[in-house]
């Protein structure tokens, strides 16, 4: 049985055509749309899946270069500051008004009905060239804790000092691609709850437990462990320049910890998205302002806890992530267990990150294309245990050849997280500061050098600068990279 779709059934953006003509006005939407189902619970678990990733087991790192005074205040300002922005891009999914207006249905969407101009296809190309970028980066970051478990049980039967523990890393990407490949054959954000609640518990998962190990470590309980007795050294300004690291060395790692920490809450670029799942009753920006305190402040409280007490347990030494770069060596089954649930909070993670890049090619091709059965055209499969699945060939080639090349990417530039960050850095602040403060001041009629127009704007270059100088560190250890590369080159 064929079905023709001569609209956007099988994107995040569903038509109203979709909806054929019997059904009731009771299932639609006020904008014409299948009646949106998400509530405040599957809206935080879609902002901590999307926010947390295993980058929180860095902090301790981040903590490091900045010591015990900068270091939590860094993390307390810029949850605040994504907190008060996101609020301000929640009330612009409607315009004008933000209860009863039109709906948008994407962040081009909103910069469109609010700025306009040449700043909608800028939008664009910070959004999409973040989400694209974090792919990537997820598929290698995935890898890496995937061969952390073969490396653990490794070390556990042969010893920590073993050199044969280094296994390569791309079976293990190609394993992770397969899976996202049957994944992104679901058809859009709405039907990605279930998947982002179990990313959300193995988020939570990991990270206590590299806090309790931390915890471990610092009461002594790890000496049995570890040979016992090492106590590590901590400052109030972090890495000690002449000691740790030298002067040029400290500067560029305060840049780009700073950076780090600022990006790891950073969720705008599927906030509107997000926002688009729930239900209209209550209020879309109400519920979403909620679950923006949710995430946020769930998420402050794992990224302190793992900081702060990474900070304590591996002082100036801590390693770039203490599960995956063995900060820790035993028990090496809880090890495994966490590095276990990193990979699987990664696999829900690359949907939330990829769905907005699949509605957004898929609608596109649609309206260039809408006689193409290829494209439009979905059959009706009837899958044992799950029900009607509705196949569309276009969908599966699309997302299959992306999953592909994003795998592929991620082979050939093992140091793509470098990049990564510097994407992170172009994107920060326009798509979490910017636009956000631009459309707040225009939706608003707030008077140009009033009190509150010069704040915001100070707090825009305040950000800008953030995101300069961690594009600078970005940069910098992107070179040292690409100085010792060499294309698939495996560990010995």
């Amino acid at each position: 049985m064929t079905r023709d779709l001569n609209t956007n059934t099988l994107f995040v953006e569903q038509a109203p055509e979709t909806i054929e003509k019997g059904d009731a006005g009771k299932n639609l939407d006020d904008d014409g749309r299948p009646k949106r189902t998400g509530t405040l619970v599957t809206a935080s678990a879609h902002i901590i899946t999307a926010v947390i990733g295993s980058g929180v087991l860095s902090l301790a790192w981040a903590i490091a270069q900045l010591g015990w005074v900068a270091g939590p205040i860094v993390l307390i300002v810029f949850s605040f500051i994504t907190y008060f922005t996101s609020t301000m891009l929640a009330d612009c999914y409607r315009s004008p008004d933000p209860i009863t207006g039109k709906r948008n249905y994407t962040y081009m969407d909103v910069v469109r009905a609010n700025l306009g101009g040449v700043k909608v296809q800028l939008c664009g190309i910070a959004q999409y060239g973040n989400l694209i970028g974090v792919t990537i980066g997820y598929t290698i970051t995935a890898s890496i804790s995937m061969v952390a478990v073969r490396r653990s049980n490794c070390f556990h039967k042969h010893g920590h000092e073993a050199t044969t523990c280094n296994p390569s890393n791309y079976p293990f990407m190609i394993i992770f691609a397969c899976i996202q490949i049957v994944l992104s054959q679901i058809p859009n954000f709405h039907k990605l709850s279930w998947l982002s609640i179990l990313a959300a518990v193995m988020s939570f998962t990991y990270a206590s437990i590299g806090v309790g190990l931390s915890i471990a470590r610092v009461a002594g309980l790890m000496d049995k462990y570890e040979g016992g007795g090492a106590h590590a050294s901590t400052t109030l300004t972090g890495v000690t320049v002449g000691v740790d690291v030298s002067s040029s060395e400290k500067v560029w790692r305060t840049f780009e910890s700073i950076g780090d920490i600022a990006f790891a809450y950073a969720y705008s670029n599927v906030l509107v998205e997000i926002q688009d799942t729930l239900k209209s009753s209550p209020a879309e920006n109400k519920v979403m302002k909620k679950a923006t305190f949710v995430g946020i402040s769930t998420t402050t409280l794992f990224y302190v806890a793992c900081g702060c007490f990474g900070y304590a347990a591996f002082g100036n030494d801590a390693p770039g992530n203490f599960l995956t770069g063995f900060g820790f060596y035993e028990p090496f089954w809880l090890i495994d267990f966490a590095n276990v649930c990193i990979a699987i909070h990664l696999i829900g993670a690359y949907q939330v990150f990829c769905q907005p890049v699949f509605g957004f090619v898929e609608k596109w091709c649609s309206k260039s294309w809408p006689e193409s059965k290829f494209i439009t055209s979905e059959h009706c499969i009837d899958v044992p245990l799950y029900g009607i699945y509705y196949l569309n060939l276009f969908r599966l080639v699309w997302r299959t050849i992306y999953v592909i090349i994003t795998a592929v990417i991620a082979m050939i530039f093992p140091f793509f997280n470098d990049i990564l960050g510097f994407l992170g850095a172009a994107s920060f602040w326009p798509l979490t500061v910017y636009f956000p403060i631009e459309m707040h001041i225009a939706r608003s009629k707030i008077p140009k050098f009033s009190f509150t127009w010069t704040w915001l704007k100070i707090l825009s270059w305040a950000c800008l600068m953030v995101s300069v100088v961690a594009a600078a560190g970005s940069i910098q250890g992107l070179v040292k990279q690409i100085q010792k590369y060499k294309p698939f080159e495996t560990k010995q």
